[in-house]
């Protein structure tokens, strides 16, 4: 897919290129908790301070595009009280980092389906967006009633209903035409997807964009991700030779 012109190039560290865009499952707010004794809301509130860490320091890294999932269209299954616990701090959070994502040149971007979130929530979230819309240091993604399915969905009736208007020629459906037709337009695929809390599995996200994304699961809890352990990954990252189905040679 082609990339936004007004985000710059990938970045490097030590003269080793860094990805254009990481990709984050931030897993384990609540076996956080739990390993404590505490609520888990304790864990999400926690974790948020872990979502300030990876902004910051990918932001101090000049890594372009950066992706959290920070609620899929599953957890709409949890507990009331968790959602709405989840969606007051999402609002809390959109509200206290309006200011340094000004002064650090970053853009608010979301994926999903936002429509389904509460309005306070979506009015907050749209006013940041709209607040941070000529940043262009970083993109950041929050992925909101997301799911990869649900996304893939969405982009095959849009070309379906373009095909039956006339508008589109089946033989002009490629990669890119389905590309555009996601969410994520105009952004470069995900280079790197760190998923944190141990489990092995995507959890329906971006299923379509990580076709050749480089994996990193961390046993490390969410709120227990720290910048040393990020910048660690990255230097992993950095060693991996990525062939896209080709040989070395």
């Amino acid at each position: 897919m082609n990339s936004d012109p007004a985000v710059p190039d990938a970045p490097r560290l030590d003269g080793l290129l860094l990805p254009r865009h990481v990709a984050m499952i931030m897993d384990g707010n609540g076996r956080w908790a739990r390993k404590r004794m505490l609520n888990r809301i304790r864990g999400h509130e926690k974790g948020a301070d872990a979502v300030r860490t990876v902004v910051r320091t990918s932001r101090e890294l000049g890594i372009p595009y950066l992706t959290l999932y920070a609620f899929s269209t599953e957890n709409w299954e949890r507990p009331e009280t968790e959602i709405a616990a989840l969606m007051m701090l999402l609002k809390r959070f959109l509200k206290s980092e309006q200011q340094e994502m000004l002064e650090n040149g970053i853009r608010l971007n979301a994926v999903g389906q936002i429509d389904h979130l509460p309005a306070d929530v979506r009015s907050t979230l749209e006013k940041v967006m709209m607040i941070t819309q000529h940043n262009m240091g970083m993109l950041l993604n929050l992925a909101l009633s997301y799911g990869g399915r649900a996304e893939i969905i969405r982009a095959v009736r849009d070309i379906v209903s373009k095909v039956q208007k006339n508008e589109l020629d089946p033989e002009q459906i490629t990669d890119d035409l389905i590309g555009d037709h996601l969410y994520t337009r105009g952004m470069p695929d995900p280079d790197l997807l760190i998923r944190t809390g141990g489990e092995m599995r995507v959890s329906n996200f971006l299923l379509w964009q990580i076709a050749y994304t480089e994996i990193f699961v961390t046993s490390t809890l969410w709120p227990d991700f720290s910048k040393e352990e990020y910048i660690g990954i990255l230097r992993d990252f950095q060693k991996r030779e990525r062939r896209f189905g080709k040989t070395g040679a």
